[in-house]
Protein backbone atom coordinates (compact mmCIF):
# COMPACT_ATOMS: atom_id res chain seq x y z
CA UNK A 1 0.00 0.00 0.00
CA UNK A 2 1.22 3.40 -0.89
CA UNK A 3 1.62 5.83 1.54
CA UNK A 4 1.15 9.53 -0.22
CA UNK A 5 1.12 13.06 0.99
CA UNK A 6 -2.43 14.24 0.62
CA UNK A 7 -3.47 17.67 1.59
CA UNK A 8 -3.57 18.34 4.91
CA UNK A 9 -3.89 21.94 4.56
CA UNK A 10 -6.46 24.51 2.25
CA UNK A 11 -5.01 24.96 -0.53
CA UNK A 12 -1.33 23.23 0.06
CA UNK A 13 0.18 22.09 -2.87
CA UNK A 14 3.56 21.07 -1.20
CA UNK A 15 5.15 19.95 1.67
CA UNK A 16 8.90 19.28 3.24
CA UNK A 17 9.68 15.64 5.26
CA UNK A 18 10.60 16.51 8.23
CA UNK A 19 10.94 13.29 9.99
CA UNK A 20 10.46 9.66 9.77
CA UNK A 21 8.94 7.77 13.18
CA UNK A 22 9.55 4.77 11.25
CA UNK A 23 12.21 2.83 9.49
CA UNK A 24 12.62 -0.11 6.89
CA UNK A 25 10.84 -3.49 8.41
CA UNK A 26 9.28 -1.99 11.30
CA UNK A 27 5.65 -3.45 12.19
CA UNK A 28 2.85 -0.52 12.39
CA UNK A 29 -0.48 -0.18 13.40
CA UNK A 30 -3.11 1.66 11.84
CA UNK A 31 -3.27 5.28 12.71
CA UNK A 32 0.12 4.74 14.08
CA UNK A 33 1.91 8.27 13.07
CA UNK A 34 4.50 7.80 10.52
CA UNK A 35 6.21 11.21 9.26
CA UNK A 36 5.92 14.46 10.05
CA UNK A 37 5.68 17.31 7.92
CA UNK A 38 5.83 21.00 7.51
CA UNK A 39 3.77 22.66 5.11
CA UNK A 40 3.54 26.72 4.53
CA UNK A 41 1.05 26.90 7.27
CA UNK A 42 1.16 24.20 9.77
CA UNK A 43 3.30 20.87 11.09
CA UNK A 44 1.25 17.67 10.88
CA UNK A 45 1.90 14.06 11.56
CA UNK A 46 0.72 11.61 8.50
CA UNK A 47 -1.33 8.34 10.13
CA UNK A 48 -0.92 5.01 8.80
CA UNK A 49 -3.97 4.43 6.68
CA UNK A 50 -3.93 0.36 7.97
CA UNK A 51 -1.26 -2.19 9.88
CA UNK A 52 1.67 -3.94 8.54
CA UNK A 53 5.28 -3.64 7.89
CA UNK A 54 7.68 -0.88 6.27
CA UNK A 55 9.14 -2.54 3.01
CA UNK A 56 10.59 0.88 1.80
CA UNK A 57 10.42 4.70 2.54
CA UNK A 58 10.91 6.53 -1.29
CA UNK A 59 11.66 10.65 0.01
CA UNK A 60 14.51 11.66 1.91
CA UNK A 61 13.71 13.78 5.29
CA UNK A 62 14.72 17.43 4.42
CA UNK A 63 13.11 16.74 0.29
CA UNK A 64 10.21 18.80 -1.16
CA UNK A 65 7.56 17.19 -2.54
CA UNK A 66 4.23 18.01 -4.01
CA UNK A 67 0.59 16.35 -3.02
CA UNK A 68 0.03 13.06 -4.51
CA UNK A 69 4.18 11.59 -4.01
CA UNK A 70 4.47 8.14 -2.72
CA UNK A 71 6.24 8.38 0.16
CA UNK A 72 6.47 4.92 1.65
CA UNK A 73 5.43 1.75 1.01
CA UNK A 74 3.39 -0.51 3.51
CA UNK A 75 2.67 -4.41 3.24
CA UNK A 76 -0.81 -4.53 4.67
CA UNK A 77 -1.20 -7.56 7.25
CA UNK A 78 -4.55 -8.51 5.83
CA UNK A 79 -3.30 -9.08 1.77
CA UNK A 80 0.10 -8.98 1.98
CA UNK A 81 0.20 -10.92 -1.67
CA UNK A 82 -1.79 -8.55 -3.16
CA UNK A 83 -0.08 -5.67 -1.58
CA UNK A 84 3.23 -7.22 -3.54
CA UNK A 85 1.20 -7.42 -7.12
CA UNK A 86 0.76 -4.09 -6.56
CA UNK A 87 4.24 -2.90 -6.14
CA UNK A 88 5.13 -5.20 -9.13
CA UNK A 89 2.31 -3.60 -11.10
CA UNK A 90 4.31 -1.54 -14.18
CA UNK A 91 3.58 1.86 -14.06
CA UNK A 92 0.51 3.75 -16.49
CA UNK A 93 1.08 5.63 -19.19
CA UNK A 94 1.70 8.89 -18.13
CA UNK A 95 -1.03 11.22 -19.35
CA UNK A 96 -1.24 14.99 -18.93
CA UNK A 97 -3.84 16.51 -15.92
CA UNK A 98 -4.95 19.86 -16.92
CA UNK A 99 -7.60 21.87 -16.07
CA UNK A 100 -10.02 22.72 -19.12
CA UNK A 101 -9.40 26.43 -18.80
CA UNK A 102 -5.63 25.84 -18.36
CA UNK A 103 -5.93 24.22 -21.60
CA UNK A 104 -7.52 27.10 -23.34
CA UNK A 105 -4.72 29.31 -22.16
CA UNK A 106 -2.12 26.87 -23.51
CA UNK A 107 -3.54 26.87 -27.18
CA UNK A 108 -3.92 30.73 -26.82
CA UNK A 109 -0.24 31.11 -26.34
CA UNK A 110 0.57 28.24 -28.76
CA UNK A 111 2.24 26.52 -26.05
CA UNK A 112 2.28 22.44 -26.28
CA UNK A 113 0.80 21.63 -23.03
CA UNK A 114 2.87 17.83 -22.78
CA UNK A 115 5.54 19.68 -22.76
CA UNK A 116 5.20 21.58 -19.72
CA UNK A 117 6.19 20.20 -16.17
CA UNK A 118 3.09 20.44 -13.50
CA UNK A 119 3.70 21.23 -10.16
CA UNK A 120 -0.12 21.01 -9.23
CA UNK A 121 -1.59 17.86 -6.91
CA UNK A 122 -0.76 14.51 -8.99
CA UNK A 123 1.36 16.62 -11.35
CA UNK A 124 -1.35 18.94 -12.30
CA UNK A 125 -0.52 21.47 -14.93
CA UNK A 126 -1.69 24.71 -13.49
CA UNK A 127 -1.88 28.70 -14.83
CA UNK A 128 1.81 29.24 -12.86
CA UNK A 129 3.16 26.40 -14.96
CA UNK A 130 2.25 27.67 -18.18
CA UNK A 131 3.62 31.08 -17.42
CA UNK A 132 7.02 30.18 -15.92
CA UNK A 133 7.38 27.95 -19.00
CA UNK A 134 7.21 30.94 -21.63
CA UNK A 135 9.30 32.84 -19.51
CA UNK A 136 12.11 29.94 -19.46
CA UNK A 137 11.48 30.10 -22.99
CA UNK A 138 12.14 33.43 -23.78
CA UNK A 139 15.16 33.88 -21.43
CA UNK A 140 18.00 35.00 -23.99
CA UNK A 141 21.11 32.20 -24.44
CA UNK A 142 23.89 34.16 -24.70
CA UNK A 143 27.68 32.66 -25.36
CA UNK A 144 30.45 33.98 -23.84
CA UNK A 145 33.01 35.67 -26.47
CA UNK A 146 36.67 34.40 -26.52
CA UNK A 147 38.93 37.15 -24.94
CA UNK A 148 42.31 37.19 -24.14
CA UNK A 149 44.05 37.04 -21.34
CA UNK A 150 44.46 39.70 -19.29
CA UNK A 151 47.54 39.47 -16.78
CA UNK A 152 47.36 42.17 -14.05
CA UNK A 153 50.95 43.93 -13.54
CA UNK A 154 50.28 43.10 -9.87
CA UNK A 155 48.69 39.87 -8.57
CA UNK A 156 44.94 40.29 -7.49
CA UNK A 157 43.80 38.89 -3.78
CA UNK A 158 40.50 37.47 -3.42
CA UNK A 159 38.43 39.56 -0.97
CA UNK A 160 37.86 37.22 2.11
CA UNK A 161 34.39 37.62 2.54
CA UNK A 162 32.49 35.64 5.57
CA UNK A 163 28.83 34.28 4.90
CA UNK A 164 26.23 33.30 6.95
CA UNK A 165 23.93 30.77 5.58
CA UNK A 166 20.31 29.99 6.17
CA UNK A 167 18.49 26.94 5.03
CA UNK A 168 15.66 28.09 2.47
CA UNK A 169 12.98 25.46 3.20
CA UNK A 170 9.95 24.51 5.50
CA UNK A 171 7.48 27.37 6.24
CA UNK A 172 9.71 30.07 4.52
CA UNK A 173 10.03 28.02 1.16
CA UNK A 174 6.33 27.06 1.02
CA UNK A 175 5.54 30.86 2.16
CA UNK A 176 7.64 31.69 -0.80
CA UNK A 177 5.84 29.69 -3.11
CA UNK A 178 2.16 30.75 -1.91
CA UNK A 179 3.17 34.58 -2.41
CA UNK A 180 4.50 33.88 -5.69
CA UNK A 181 1.56 32.41 -6.63
CA UNK A 182 -0.50 34.65 -5.76
CA UNK A 183 1.78 38.30 -7.41
CA UNK A 184 1.93 36.17 -10.52
CA UNK A 185 -2.25 35.23 -10.15
CA UNK A 186 -3.65 38.24 -9.07
CA UNK A 187 -3.60 41.87 -10.14
CA UNK A 188 -2.52 43.55 -6.95
CA UNK A 189 -3.71 47.05 -6.67
CA UNK A 190 -3.67 49.13 -3.54
CA UNK A 191 -5.18 51.78 -1.73
CA UNK A 192 -4.35 53.89 1.10
CA UNK A 193 -5.91 55.80 3.48
CA UNK A 194 -5.90 57.53 6.87
CA UNK A 195 -7.88 57.35 10.06
CA UNK A 196 -8.44 58.82 13.44
CA UNK A 197 -8.59 56.36 15.71
CA UNK A 198 -8.50 59.46 18.86
CA UNK A 199 -12.17 57.93 19.57
CA UNK A 200 -11.72 54.22 19.09
CA UNK A 201 -8.51 54.37 21.68
CA UNK A 202 -10.81 56.22 23.84
CA UNK A 203 -12.84 53.73 24.16
CA UNK A 204 -10.64 51.46 24.84
CA UNK A 205 -8.87 52.31 27.64
CA UNK A 206 -12.38 53.40 29.11
CA UNK A 207 -13.30 49.64 28.93
CA UNK A 208 -10.47 49.26 30.44
CA UNK A 209 -10.96 51.09 33.57
CA UNK A 210 -14.44 49.68 34.00
CA UNK A 211 -12.54 46.02 33.79
CA UNK A 212 -12.70 44.54 30.57
CA UNK A 213 -9.57 44.38 28.12
CA UNK A 214 -10.22 44.26 24.51
CA UNK A 215 -7.36 44.85 22.27
CA UNK A 216 -7.65 47.46 19.44
CA UNK A 217 -7.46 44.31 16.68
CA UNK A 218 -10.49 42.98 17.69
CA UNK A 219 -12.23 46.08 16.78
CA UNK A 220 -10.67 46.14 13.60
CA UNK A 221 -11.95 42.73 13.17
CA UNK A 222 -15.52 43.72 13.87
CA UNK A 223 -14.90 46.71 11.34
CA UNK A 224 -14.05 44.59 8.46
CA UNK A 225 -16.74 42.06 8.67
CA UNK A 226 -19.44 45.32 8.85
CA UNK A 227 -17.60 46.75 5.93
CA UNK A 228 -17.61 43.36 4.24
CA UNK A 229 -21.34 42.92 4.53
CA UNK A 230 -22.08 46.31 2.65
CA UNK A 231 -19.43 45.55 0.23
CA UNK A 232 -19.63 41.26 0.25
CA UNK A 233 -17.24 41.65 -3.34
CA UNK A 234 -14.60 41.50 -1.06
CA UNK A 235 -15.86 37.98 0.94
CA UNK A 236 -14.70 36.73 -2.01
CA UNK A 237 -13.38 33.75 -4.62
CA UNK A 238 -12.54 34.19 -7.76
CA UNK A 239 -13.58 30.59 -9.31
CA UNK A 240 -12.01 30.81 -13.29
CA UNK A 241 -12.76 27.50 -14.45
CA UNK A 242 -16.00 28.15 -13.63
CA UNK A 243 -15.72 31.82 -14.85
CA UNK A 244 -18.12 33.12 -11.89
CA UNK A 245 -17.12 34.80 -8.70
CA UNK A 246 -18.12 32.80 -5.26
CA UNK A 247 -19.53 35.66 -2.60
CA UNK A 248 -19.01 33.99 0.72
CA UNK A 249 -22.16 33.85 2.98
CA UNK A 250 -19.97 33.42 6.29
CA UNK A 251 -17.04 35.86 7.20
CA UNK A 252 -14.25 34.19 8.62
CA UNK A 253 -11.14 36.53 9.36
CA UNK A 254 -7.57 35.35 9.23
CA UNK A 255 -4.99 37.62 11.44
CA UNK A 256 -1.66 37.36 9.96
CA UNK A 257 0.60 36.18 13.00
CA UNK A 258 4.53 36.52 13.03
CA UNK A 259 6.34 33.30 14.27
CA UNK A 260 10.12 32.50 14.26
CA UNK A 261 9.37 30.08 11.76
CA UNK A 262 7.15 32.59 9.47
CA UNK A 263 4.15 34.23 9.17
CA UNK A 264 0.85 31.84 9.44
CA UNK A 265 -2.61 33.05 9.42
CA UNK A 266 -5.12 31.71 12.16
CA UNK A 267 -8.87 32.22 11.24
CA UNK A 268 -11.69 33.35 14.07
CA UNK A 269 -14.83 31.64 12.42
CA UNK A 270 -18.45 33.21 11.90
CA UNK A 271 -16.95 36.80 13.12
CA UNK A 272 -21.00 37.93 12.19
CA UNK A 273 -21.91 35.45 15.05
CA UNK A 274 -19.31 37.02 17.42
CA UNK A 275 -18.90 39.86 19.89
CA UNK A 276 -16.05 41.95 19.69
CA UNK A 277 -15.03 40.56 23.38
CA UNK A 278 -15.31 37.01 22.06
CA UNK A 279 -13.17 38.30 19.03
CA UNK A 280 -10.57 39.05 21.43
CA UNK A 281 -10.43 36.13 23.44
CA UNK A 282 -10.43 33.61 20.47
CA UNK A 283 -7.34 36.04 18.67
CA UNK A 284 -5.52 35.62 21.47
CA UNK A 285 -5.96 31.97 22.20
CA UNK A 286 -5.04 31.47 18.20
CA UNK A 287 -1.93 34.32 18.55
CA UNK A 288 -0.54 31.94 21.53
CA UNK A 289 -0.94 28.28 19.51
CA UNK A 290 0.51 30.21 16.77
CA UNK A 291 3.75 30.62 18.85
CA UNK A 292 3.61 27.45 19.82
CA UNK A 293 3.14 25.81 16.81
CA UNK A 294 0.27 24.40 18.06
CA UNK A 295 -2.39 25.37 15.43
CA UNK A 296 -4.37 22.48 13.99
CA UNK A 297 -6.12 22.14 10.42
CA UNK A 298 -9.23 23.53 11.69
CA UNK A 299 -7.42 26.82 13.21
CA UNK A 300 -5.98 27.68 9.78
CA UNK A 301 -8.41 26.57 7.40
CA UNK A 302 -11.68 28.19 5.90
CA UNK A 303 -10.87 32.09 5.47
CA UNK A 304 -12.47 34.63 3.58
CA UNK A 305 -10.31 37.78 4.34
CA UNK A 306 -7.32 38.93 6.01
CA UNK A 307 -6.02 41.60 8.08
CA UNK A 308 -2.42 42.28 9.03
CA UNK A 309 -1.99 44.48 11.81
CA UNK A 310 1.71 45.88 11.72
CA UNK A 311 0.97 48.52 13.57
CA UNK A 312 2.68 47.32 16.92
CA UNK A 313 6.21 46.58 14.66
CA UNK A 314 6.20 50.18 12.89
CA UNK A 315 5.83 51.25 9.58
CA UNK A 316 3.52 53.91 8.11
CA UNK A 317 2.43 51.97 4.57
CA UNK A 318 2.65 48.76 2.75
CA UNK A 319 1.64 46.97 0.00
CA UNK A 320 0.40 44.17 1.26
CA UNK A 321 0.48 40.85 -0.65
CA UNK A 322 -3.18 39.26 -0.73
CA UNK A 323 -3.71 35.68 1.20
CA UNK A 324 -4.66 33.98 -1.95
CA UNK A 325 -7.24 32.69 -3.28
CA UNK A 326 -9.04 35.55 -1.60
CA UNK A 327 -10.09 38.76 -2.93
CA UNK A 328 -8.54 41.33 -0.52
CA UNK A 329 -6.86 41.98 2.24
CA UNK A 330 -6.25 44.84 4.95
CA UNK A 331 -3.01 46.13 6.71
CA UNK A 332 -3.34 48.08 9.93
CA UNK A 333 0.42 50.66 10.27
CA UNK A 334 1.45 52.70 13.40
CA UNK A 335 -0.44 54.80 14.94
CA UNK A 336 1.17 58.50 15.60
CA UNK A 337 -0.43 61.48 17.39
CA UNK A 338 -0.25 64.13 14.53
CA UNK A 339 -1.89 68.03 14.32
CA UNK A 340 -5.25 67.71 12.33
CA UNK A 341 -7.99 70.18 11.64
CA UNK A 342 -11.82 69.60 12.94
CA UNK A 343 -14.17 72.44 12.65
CA UNK A 344 -11.10 75.16 10.93
CA UNK A 345 -9.23 74.88 14.26
CA UNK A 346 -6.11 72.42 14.87
CA UNK A 347 -5.99 69.63 17.42
CA UNK A 348 -3.85 66.43 18.14
CA UNK A 349 -5.27 63.43 16.80
CA UNK A 350 -4.30 60.16 16.77
CA UNK A 351 -3.97 59.23 13.38
CA UNK A 352 -3.27 55.39 11.66
CA UNK A 353 -2.22 54.56 8.08
CA UNK A 354 -4.63 52.12 6.65
CA UNK A 355 -3.47 50.18 2.88
CA UNK A 356 -5.84 47.78 1.34
CA UNK A 357 -4.81 45.41 -1.78
CA UNK A 358 -7.48 44.25 -3.66
CA UNK A 359 -8.02 41.36 -6.31
CA UNK A 360 -8.53 43.85 -9.81
CA UNK A 361 -10.33 41.03 -11.38
CA UNK A 362 -13.21 41.21 -9.10
CA UNK A 363 -13.83 44.91 -7.84
CA UNK A 364 -12.44 48.53 -9.37
CA UNK A 365 -10.61 51.40 -7.43
CA UNK A 366 -14.04 53.06 -6.94
CA UNK A 367 -15.33 50.08 -4.80
CA UNK A 368 -12.42 49.59 -3.47
CA UNK A 369 -13.16 53.50 -1.88
CA UNK A 370 -15.99 53.32 -0.69
CA UNK A 371 -15.21 49.79 1.47
CA UNK A 372 -12.63 51.79 2.82
CA UNK A 373 -14.60 54.94 3.49
CA UNK A 374 -17.07 52.72 5.34
CA UNK A 375 -14.06 51.14 7.12
CA UNK A 376 -12.90 54.12 8.69
CA UNK A 377 -16.54 55.53 9.41
CA UNK A 378 -16.49 52.53 11.77
CA UNK A 379 -13.33 52.95 13.27
CA UNK A 380 -14.04 56.87 13.49
CA UNK A 381 -17.17 56.63 15.30
CA UNK A 382 -16.79 52.65 17.24
CA UNK A 383 -20.70 53.38 18.54
CA UNK A 384 -21.76 52.71 15.27
CA UNK A 385 -20.10 49.13 15.87
CA UNK A 386 -21.71 48.15 19.52
CA UNK A 387 -25.04 48.78 17.76
CA UNK A 388 -24.48 45.46 15.69
CA UNK A 389 -22.92 43.38 18.53
CA UNK A 390 -24.37 39.95 18.59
Amino acid sequence: MEVKLHDIGEGMTEGEILTYFVKKGDRVKSDQPLVEVQTDKMTAELPSPTAGIVKEILIEEGTNVTVGTTLLLIESEQSPSESKLHQEKPSPKKRIIAAPHTRRIARELGVDIEQVVGSGPIGRVTDDDLYKFINKAKEPITIEEKKPVEIPEKPVLPLSVDLEEIPFKGRRKQIAAKMTKSLYTIPHVTHFEEVDVTNLLSLKDQLKKEGTIISVAAFFIKAIYLALKDYPIFNSVLNEEKEIIQLKKEYNIGVAVDTDEGLIVPVIHHVEQKSINIIHQEMKDYIKKAQNNQLTREDISGGTFTISNVGPLGGIGATPIINYPESALVAFHKTKKRPAVINDEIVIRSMMNISMSFDHRVADGATAVAFTNRLVSLLENPSKMLIDLQ
